[in-house]
């Protein structure tokens, strides 16, 4: 037997479980007002101490919250998963939405009347002084123009903070807050103050002393209350649990830690005040087995059964902190996404296995929570125990969508490709979805920008015109290309065009937020920063990337095979009639009040019948035969290698630019949830797909097109040069339960996933799950609050998803062995 399974979570982990699952998020207001109020106080301040002064307020008024029954304390909001505004990053959006937010179809958000009130008072004092003001003034009318026609969009970074980073949590478990301070003392010391940048490099180093000194009061903060709640405390079990909080609270994090309890706290600690000072998501514990595993060796207090139990309350924990989106941004991020990526397993710097104790109770602390948070992964390669990988898939095996697996054969050299160590690269862990990284060394600027591959497509059989005005290069009418290789051609073109104004829209982001939102906490604890006297936006990480991420790629692949076979090959119909079927969108009714900008609107034309007779077949039949055409994710190396070929011209040209920060851009290919939101922005394709409905997801075969079964849908995917999307690819594969049962399930699942990694398959990730129990979820939300399902890069509740979201994760295909 194989099989192990999961102990019990312990009472108290099912009831803060059950006050999460029950909370109501809501918008609450302390935090605008207060970061309002400072940048008030200081506006002849440098930026950077701008942000070390508004965080020092914050720290100093924000309400102190202890949960009952928590072990592990310290809490961005007053009521549980709900969530502060950001104002100095945007603001409008938040107003607009006022009265819409609580009902909106995406991660709905309580806005009570006086906190509306109290964010209109501080939102008077924003217009023209934040990072979406200073970027969107940076920007050309053409990038802007380019948003608003779904081809791409930055609005992550625009409209938000970056995030998307691991710090150094092993350094502050270590020497703690105080060392951090000591280190900036000592760096202002030894400056130059004859350099051309002292005074700038002086200021920086102010605002890191200013700010660590503000987050010690903070944990002392947490201590005072802890000791005063114990005061009148009747159970004896809980004062003492009191009792210990103040005690862990008055030493970490501004010293190290000396237990593993003390390093659990410090840890959290951490993790929220990176998200207190900016409004960035993917905050990602990166390695967590690694950093944590020495406290728990050297710790001979704490039983194997409380350690089980506190890295459960950091699950819990994670699962608390929230963010709020603009509607748009909520639906392409749903579900509450908040990408806090853990990831255990792999291999050590000197290149041997990793995998501890730790790995497997991060593994068991998925099992008891069961929630979403963290976006919990494993390493994989060929030095992986079985029994690591076996317990995996019986984590997966639970429906949780958890873990998702990485490559380390794929990984470390395509890290080491883009001028990183051998040391470093095998050192990476992942952050948000799917992004590698090398922790507290790198500002990866990850997810920095969706782009719509498919739509690239559409303008390029519309000779680059959208909506008749033309918005790309003229590249040749669609009836004029004799081969897919002049297809190819041209597609190359439009995409070389649109990658230019991607990259020019990532950059005025980048720019920005170097400008308004320099983050001196957050940049303290990433190498080298304290060493180059710059903050993490103005290039002080030693490694520097940003990480634009495409879709549609399965849907491009699928319709240039299309054109192929049904066109110049089997000549069964002309490219004539091929674009009068794609204008009437195949006979299919569009509902034209709901089309974006953007989406092809000649419906119009094929109802008022002129169209020209003489080429409308049916379009149906034709609709039928594109869709017939054998696709990507079958295991056939015509179709699959085009998708190698499109994935790959994005990769390319995407990789020749730089970042203001002086870094490379990499490509990564993985929607989050927008291959739903931005379908709505591309017409119908020639591989049958109606306008308007979701695009594939990542590299993932279009939605029930791999009918040949789990083995060759992998083996498509592993086609795709992995090697060249560094900042990613995102596979998802829907088994049946049945399938995965029992011992030779565990087996068969297992081999699965090292065949595909063998053949240089980068990630995959799993739903095991039926679609009754889906359509039942979707039918009766209140009976099924705490199913869980990964939806791309994320695990989330199924029920807090957007119908069309869940609609898509329906339409997967279900895998069986």
């Amino acid at each position: 037997m194989i099989e192990k399974g999961f102990s019990n979570p312990t009472p108290r982990i099912l009831r803060l479980k059950e006050d999460l699952l029950n909370a109501k998020p809501e918008i609450e207001s302390e935090r605008a007002v207060l970061v309002t109020e400072s940048y008030k106080e200081t506006e002849n301040l440098p930026p950077v101490l701008r942000r070390a002064k508004a965080l020092e307020k914050i720290l100093t008024h924000l309400p102190v919250t202890i949960r009952d029954h928590e072990l592990i304390v310290g809490s961005a909001t007053k009521h549980i998963r709900s969530a502060s505004i950001f104002p100095e990053y945007s603001f409008n959006w938040v107003e607009k939405e006022f009265d819409t937010m609580e009902h909106r179809a995406a991660d709905p958000f309580v806005v009570p009347k006086d906190v509306a009130k109290d964010l209109h008072e501080a939102f008077q004092y924003w217009p023209g002084k934040t990072v979406s003001d200073l970027g969107n003034a940076y920007m050309s009318s053409e990038a802007k123009q380019c948003i608003g026609a779904g081809v791409f969009t930055v609005g992550n970074y625009l409209n938000g903070g970056v995030g998307h980073i691991t710090v150094d949590y092993a350094k502050v478990l270590k020497v703690g807050f105080r060392g951090i301070l000591d280190e900036a003392y000592t760096a202002l010391e030894q400056q130059d103050k004859n350099a051309p940048d002292y005074a700038k490099r002086k200021q920086f180093y102010n605002a890191i002393i200013v700010v660590y000194s503000s987050a010690i009061q903070y944990a002392q903060r947490y201590a005072e209350y802890a000791q005063k709640l114990a005061q009148s405390e009747k159970d004896a079990t809980r004062k003492e649990e009191l009792l210990q909080i103040a005690k862990n609270c008055s030493r970490v994090p501004e010293y190290g830690a000396t237990t593993f309890y003390e390093a659990c706290q410090s840890f959290w600690f951490v993790q929220l005040l990176i998200q207190i000072e900016g409004s960035g998501h993917s905050i990602s514990p990166g390695r967590f087995d690694q950093y944590m595993h020495p406290y728990l060796i050297a710790d001979k207090t704490a039983s194997k059964e409380f350690a089980q139990e506190l890295i459960d309350c950091i699950w819990l924990k994670l699962n608390d902190i929230n963010k709020c989106r603009d509607e748009l941004s909520a639906q392409a991020f749903a579900g509450y996404a908040m990408f806090q990526n853990l990831i255990v397993g792999g291999q050590t710097e000197d290149g041997v296995d990793a995998t501890n104790e730790v790995s497997y109770m991060c593994m068991e602390a998925t099992a008891h929570v069961a929630l979403p948070q963290p976006s919990f992964s494993i390493r994989v390669w060929q030095g992986t125990p079985d029994e690591f990988l076996f317990r995996s898939c019986e984590v997966i095996r639970l429906g949780l969508g958890l873990p998702a697996m990485y490559n380390d054969e794929v990984i470390i050299p395509a890290m080491q490709n883009r001028g990183v160590t051998l040391a470093d690269a095998r050192n990476y862990d992942v952050i948000g979805c799917v992004e590698p990284s090398i922790p507290h060394k790198t500002e990866g600027q990850h997810d920095a920008a969706f782009f719509n591959v498919a739509k690239i497509l559409e303008i390029t059989l519309n000779n680059g015109r959208l909506n008749d005005k033309q918005f790309g290069p003229q590249t040749g009418e669609i009836e004029s290309f004799k081969s897919t290789a002049e297809l190819l051609v041209a597609f190359e073109k439009q995409l070389e065009y649109f990658v230019r104004l991607l990259i020019e829209a990532c950059n005025c982001a980048d720019m920005a937020h170097g400008e308004r939102a320099p983050l001196p906490f957050l940049s303290a604890l990433v190498d080298d920063c304290i060493g180059r006297g710059k903050t993490v936006q103005e290039g002080g990480a030693i490694y520097n990337f940003t990480g634009p991420q495409a879709f549609g790629v399965s849907d491009s692949a699928d319709s240039l095979y299309a054109i192929q076979k049904q066109v110049f090959e089997d000549k069964k119909i002309t490219m004539k009639q091929l674009k009068a079927a794609l204008d009437a969108n195949f006979d299919r009714p569009v509902e034209l009040k709901d089309i974006a900008e953007g989406v092809i609107k000649d419906q119009k034309i094929h109802q008022q019948g002129l169209i020209d007779t003489k080429i409308h077949t049916d379009h149906e039949s034709i609709r039928r035969l594109l869709d017939s055409t054998p696709s990507y994710g079958n295991d056939i190396d015509e179709v699959d290698m085009i998708a190698r070929k499109c994935a790959q011209l994005y990769c390319l040209e995407i990789e020749k630019y730089k970042n203001p920060r002086g870094g490379q851009f990499q490509a990564g290919i993985y929607p989050v949830s927008a291959n739903v939101m931005f379908g709505r922005y591309v017409g119908a394709l020639p591989d049958g797909r109606i306008a308007q409905t979701p695009l594939a997801d990542g590299v993932s075969p279009r939605q029930g097109k791999d009918v040949n079964g789990p083995t060759a849908a992998a083996n498509s995917v592993s086609k795709l040069d992995h090697f060249l999307a560094s900042n990613g690819t995102l596979y998802n594969q829907k088994f049946l339960p049945s399938s995965l049962a029992g011992d030779s399930g565990l087996k068969n699942f297992s081999s699965m996933v090292r065949s595909y990694f063998d053949k240089k398959g980068m990630h995959i990730q799993f739903n095991v799950i039926n679609r009754d129990t889906l359509i039942a979820a979707q039918k009766h939300p209140e009976q099924h609050k705490d199913l869980v399902v990964r939806v791309a890069g994320y695990s989330a509740q199924f029920v807090t998803l957007a119908k069309d979201v869940q609609d898509d994760i329906i339409s997967r295909t279900e895998q069986h062995f």
